[in-house]
C-alpha cells in the first residue's frame, strides 16, 4: 500500500477550522484508510494536526494530491513535516485507540550492516511490548519538512498509557533501541531531531 503522512503545525486560533478542512479533504481523497486528528500532549516535534492517508496504489494518491496540497496551503499552517512511503503492516487483533508515527533520518553514509541491525531492532519491538497491536516500518520515498526523513515507524497502541508506559519505558526501548538515538553512545546514527506524533483514533489505521 502507499501511505502519506503529514504533521501540521497550526496557529492555535485556527486549529479547529483547519482540522475541519483537512478532514473534509481526507474524506474526498479516496484513501482506503484515513486519519485526521489533533495530536495528543506528549508528541514531540509532532505537529498540532496529524494527517494519515493510506491508498492501494501511488496512482490513487496522485489523483488526490492536488486537493490535499491546496488544503495544506492554508496560511494558518506554519510548518509541515511528512513523508510518502510504501509497505504492508503487520496486523494484529485486539482493541487499539491510539495511532503513533515516528519520522526519523538515518544519514546516507551509514554502513549497510549497521542500518540492517537498526531496522531489525526496531522491528523486534512489537514482540516485547504487548500494548502494540498492528505496526509498520517503512523506508521513505519522498520527505518534506525540517529533515530529509528516511524511515517511518508506525504503531497502533491499546491506549495512551500503553504508549507512554509499557512502550517508552520497556527495556527493549531504553536498553537496546535508544542507543541508536543517544549521542553519548558509539552506536548513535540518529542525530537529527525526530518527529514523534500520536493521536486518538476511532477506527483502525493499520489493522
Amino acid at each position: 500500500m502507499f501511505s502519506v503522512t503529514r504533521l501540521l503545525d497550526v496557529d492555535a486560533t485556527d486549529r479547529e477550522r483547519v482540522l475541519g478542512s483537512v478532514r473534509a479533504a481526507a474524506a474526498r481523497s479516496g484513501a482506503q484508510r484515513r486519519l485526521a486528528e489533533l495530536t495528543d500532549p506528549g508528541s514531540r516535534n509532532g505537529g498540532d494536526i496529524l494527517l494519515h492517508l493510506r491508498f492501494a496504489e501511488q496512482s490513487d494518491w496522485r489523483t488526490a494530491e492536488s486537493e490535499i496540497a491546496a488544503t495544506l496551503s492554508d496560511p494558518a499552517i506554519t510548518r509541515i513535516n511528512g513523508a510518502t512511503y510504501r509497505g504492508e503492516p503487520t496486523r494484529a487483533d485486539g482493541p487499539a485507540t491510539v495511532y503513533r508515527t515516528l519520522l526519523l533520518r538515518v544519514p546516507p553514509d551509514t554502513p549497510a550492516e549497521q542500518l540492517a541491525r537498526f531496522e531489525a531492532e526496531l522491528r523486534s519491538m512489537p514482540r516485547y511490548v504487548n500494548t502494540i497491536g498492528s505496526w509498520q516500518l517503512s523506508r521513505v520515498e519522498h520527505a518534506i519538512g525540517t529533515s530529509d526523513w528516511t524511515h517511518v515507524f508506525e504503531q497502533e497502541f491499546t491506549d495512551t498509557a500503553g504508549l507512554m508506559g509499557p512502550y517508552l519505558m520497556h527495556p527493549i526501548h531504553w536498553a537496546v533501541v535508544d542507543r541508536w538515538f543517544d549521542p553519548e553512545t558509539t552506536d548513535v546514527i540518529i542525530r537529527d531531531r525526530v518527529c514523534h506524533s500520536f493521536c486518538a483514533m476511532d477506527r483502525p489505521v493499520l489493522s
